[in-house]
């Protein structure tokens, strides 16, 4: 088969269009032929040489795809042969074929096209399993969303408001704030030009953010923790702005707070796969019924991966940029 592979770590110059050996299936795991994967940040960060993938997953970029189930392993059922489904991967997405444990394959929403489906897993299993199971985002709570207009971003916005919430963005132009508006952000803030901690201090009333999910890491650490209202919950899930930074216990004390920094790539197989469960009982409904919809900005050949890799490093992307085979 072929797959971009990097010829070291470094730049997107680095990323080849390369004939690899066909991966085979172990006992629980299906073999996918891709139809298309999506970019995520965490490409980006492993083909500079800082996020090597976990031990026994694939060296080969990618953390998402969609397709046909080609091939199965021990223990798995031939029936499960021809379906079309999407799957979170440890790495190995950027390939005509991949192998996946079976407990991380999921259906193809309804109403959703296979290529346009590569862009769920990793958004959707990410936002879940932070907003849900790790903040219990309630109905009526503000949740503020760092990097509005990113991938991991509009998936938040839409499972913020399906869950109740009332969703605060930030964004760096005029172009995101308004896609997030259209997915029903109701306050929109250019952190180019506005504090969001003055923002969300007026829009409520002084009392705070009920839950930050912030991509941002050590330069938002402050300021985060001082926007949370009370019992707030600040979940890291990027690091974008660096990894150290100090914390004031005292601020999280008087307010009851907490901070969470989570991962999803490098959880237990059986975490994985209870996260993809619980993705295909409650988001796919919600997909479904047109209430929580893939933001996809472009579709590119996955021979185009060093072009896309660009586009996400310069923020010109709002949403999934999807890699079809």
């Amino acid at each position: 088969m072929h797959a971009i592979t990097c010829s070291g770590a470094g730049g997107p110059e680095v990323l080849e269009w390369t004939k690899v050996p066909d991966p085979t299936p172990g006992p629980g795991e299906v073999i996918i032929d891709v139809a298309a994967t999506a970019v995520n940040r965490a490409d980006l960060l492993q083909r500079q040489g800082h996020y090597p993938p976990p031990p026994g997953a694939s060296e080969i970029l990618g953390l998402e795809c969609a397709g046909t189930i080609s091939a199965v392993g021990a223990a798995i059922s031939l029936d499960h042969i021809g379906e079309r489904v999407v799957a979170l991967l440890a790495g190995g997405g950027y390939a005509e074929k991949v192998a996946v444990p079976f407990g991380q394959v999921m259906s193809v929403p309804t109403g959703v096209g296979l290529v346009e489906a590569a862009a769920l897993p990793e958004v959707a299993c990410t936002v879940w399993s932070n907003l849900d199971l790790v903040a219990n985002l309630s109905e009526g709570e503000w949740l503020l969303v760092h990097g509005g207009g990113s991938g991991v971003g509009t998936m938040a916005i839409q499972i913020g408001r399906a869950l109740g919430a009332r969703v605060a963005v930030t964004a760096g132009s005029k172009e995101k704030l308004d896609r997030c508006a259209a997915l029903g952000a109701e306050v929109l803030i250019n952190y180019r030009d506005q504090d969001y901690l003055d923002v969300m201090r007026e829009e409520t009333g002084g009392r705070g953010v009920n839950v930050i999910l912030d991509n941002m890491g050590a330069t938002y650490l402050e300021r985060n923790v001082s926007a949370l209202a009370r019992d707030g919950r600040l979940v890291i899930i990027g690091l974008q702005g660096g990894t150290s930074a100090d914390l004031n216990l005292n601020t999280l004390l008087r307010k009851n707070a907490s901070v969470h920094a989570t991962s999803l790539r490098g959880r237990p197989q059986s975490e994985k796969a209870a996260i993809c469960r619980q993705v295909e009982r409650t988001v796919w409904p919600w997909i479904h019924a047109g209430v929580v919809r893939p933001t996809v900005d472009r579709i590119l050949p996955l021979r185009d991966a060093a072009y896309a890799h660009t586009l996400i490093a310069d923020g010109a992307a709002t949403g999934k940029v999807v890699l079809a085979t």
